[in-house]
């Protein structure tokens, strides 16, 4: 079964190379989507696969790399998209 989580990841958790252990972990996990940093100093990712793939990725990303320290992840549960494609790392401009 596909499903699709939007996270809002919240404490140190820019300029520790976050997105991109995100990124590398999602890519293992054959999940879709993407990840950016937000203005406000959290990230916020987009998950989609197969569940066993989702819980595991959810769990990796509440946890964090060597170097964070996530203090909340909010998770929003949405239908899946059947136009995601791999996996990106999005830049904004603060």
């Amino acid at each position: 079964m596909i499903v699709r989580a939007r996270l809002r990841i919240s404490g140190v958790v820019q300029g520790v190379g976050f997105r991109h252990w995100i990124h590398r972990n999602a890519r293992s996990l054959e999940i879709c989507g993407w990840v950016m940093n937000l203005d406000d100093g959290s990230v916020e990712a987009m998950f989609q696969g197969t569940s066993p793939e989702i819980n595991a990725m959810l769990d990796l990303a509440g946890n964090g790399p060597s170097g964070a320290l996530v203090t909340e992840c909010k998770v929003e549960w949405l239908e899946p998209d059947p136009g995601l494609r791999g996996f990106e790392v999005r830049f904004i401009h603060i």
